[in-house]
């Protein structure tokens, strides 16, 4: 149990990225963890109901961080039953095929980013083109494509998948019991995603910060893809591309 003065809320944190104030309830127990990725800071997060259950794996990083994320589940004797993709590019996905075809789980991933399991080049900038050309890549061995608005039955817990193209067209976020949204690199604290990179949109972002963002409940805890957690109520105050939508 966490305590924040008279209150005590049933929430499990584990790792630096988590935090719990007295600004809300996070509602049933969790067990919420991270392992960041050596590159570009990838935030890989791993959540279950709890010590000892099954878990989901999200965005599994670069270079390849199997390993890591494996012993982190072993130490809390997690059961993965599937790993969930935000968006096609490498520092989300390197790792899905060793953890995926490692513990025989499915891979979700938005039909439009789908393509980037196989072919990276399509979203990334031309000084990483001759590199990605000169690799080989496969998809995990099952893969299921999402779209706007399914919702995944894992966990025992409600998960959404929010189509929000702009930093790639299949770009999606993830709700989790109306509690959580992993954003993936839709939305940081403080700031929002690149739109420059092939397969990007400055007006595709500027509707989905407006039309998928900005009506969240300001009671919901953000998991991004890179840098620290946040809330939807601290963004809509203080993200600046928030609030600029909003003048």
């Amino acid at each position: 149990m966490r305590s924040c003065g008279d209150k005590r809320y049933p929430v499990l944190l584990i790792g630096e990225s988590s935090r719990l104030d007295c600004a809300g309830k996070w509602g049933e127990a969790m067990l919420i963890t991270s392992v960041v990725a050596p590159m570009f800071a990838t935030n890989c997060w791993v959540i279950a109901s709890g010590p000892g259950q099954e878990c989901i794996i999200v965005d599994p990083g670069m270079p390849d961080i199997s390993h890591e994320v494996s012993s982190l589940i072993s130490e809390h004797g997690l059961k993965p039953v599937a790993a969930l993709i935000t968006h096609g590019h490498l520092d989300h996905t390197f790792s899905v095929k060793p953890l995926a075809d490692g513990y025989g789980i499915a891979s979700y991933i938005h039909t439009e980013d789908r393509d980037l399991l196989l072919k990276p080049q399509g979203a990334h900038g031309a000084e990483f083109i001759a590199t990605l050309d000169a690799m080989t890549f496969e998809e995990p061995s099952e893969v299921k494509n999402l779209r706007h608005g399914d919702q995944i039955d894992l966990l025992d817990m409600k998960i959404t998948a929010i189509h929000s193209p702009g930093h790639t067209r299949g770009s999606v976020m993830f709700t989790i019991n109306d509690e959580l949204l992993l954003t993936g690199d839709v939305l940081f604290a403080g700031s929002i995603g690149r739109t420059d990179l092939p397969s990007g949109s400055h007006d595709a972002m500027q509707k989905t910060l407006k039309t998928r963002v900005l009506p969240l409940s300001d009671d919901l805890r953000v998991l991004p893809g890179h840098g620290p957690e946040t809330t939807i109520k601290f963004e809509r105050k203080n993200n600046p591309y928030l609030k600029e939508l909003r003048s």
